[in-house]
């Protein structure tokens, strides 16, 4: 007697192979970033005719980005996208996911799989497992550096301008969280003085029943 054929049960296609993947967020922020970047650059050079000064854009091939001007991009660019205007702990995200800083005299990132006109990658990016330091080493001297005195120093002072910056946002975050908590203990006050104001008036009503 012939054998059966098995046939497929309808649907049964590996449903790990139909999912779609989605990118970290902060990846997507970040390539949406510099496509919008793009675009209003572009609209600004159809009307002036030319190019103006930009805070963060694509390198020429596509492969990687710069930030021009970190000062700017932590002011205007970070707290629109990322709510916040840390740009050590932009970096130190980039870090997380793999990039490389590749220029010594400029803020250049490149990773692989995060290139423009290419955000299908995006999802082959992932965090490492572990980070060997709290501070990546774009906030270090960069192995690609040149030895030069003048790159070395330029270089430092980068890095303590950083570094300085980020110790006057994490200042500013504790007084503000001084200050909620002196507002949260007014509150705690003011509550135990109501408290007490009602506990006097119910007592004295009661008083007055007996």
């Amino acid at each position: 007697m012939a054998r059966e054929r098995r046939r497929p049960i309808v649907g049964q296609s590996s449903s790990s192979s139909s999912r779609i993947k989605s990118p970290a967020p902060f990846l997507s922020k970040t390539y949406d970033l510099l496509e919008e970047e793009e675009e209003r650059g572009r609209r600004e050079a159809i009307e002036r005719g030319s190019w103006g000064q930009r805070v963060v854009s694509w390198t020429a091939d596509g492969t990687g980005f710069v930030v021009w001007s970190p000062a700017e991009f932590s002011e205007l660019m970070l707290p629109r996208y990322f709510k916040h205007n840390n740009f050590s702990s932009f970096i130190r995200q980039l870090n997380t996911y793999g990039f490389k800083k590749t220029a010594s005299k400029r803020w250049e990132f490149q990773h692989e799989k995060f290139q423009k006109g290419c955000r299908h990658l995006l999802s082959e990016i992932h965090r490492k497992k572990c980070e060997p330091s709290a501070f990546p080493q774009y906030l270090k001297a960069s192995e690609e550096s040149n030895n030069s005195p003048s790159s070395t120093v330029e270089e430092n002072n980068t890095t303590r301008l950083l570094l300085m910056q980020e110790n006057k946002n994490l200042k500013k975050e504790r007084m503000e969280l001084q200050m909620q908590i002196a507002h949260f203990k007014t509150l705690e006050l003011k509550l135990m003085e109501c408290l007490s104001f009602y506990w006097d008036d119910h007592h004295n009503k009661v008083r007055r029943l007996c």
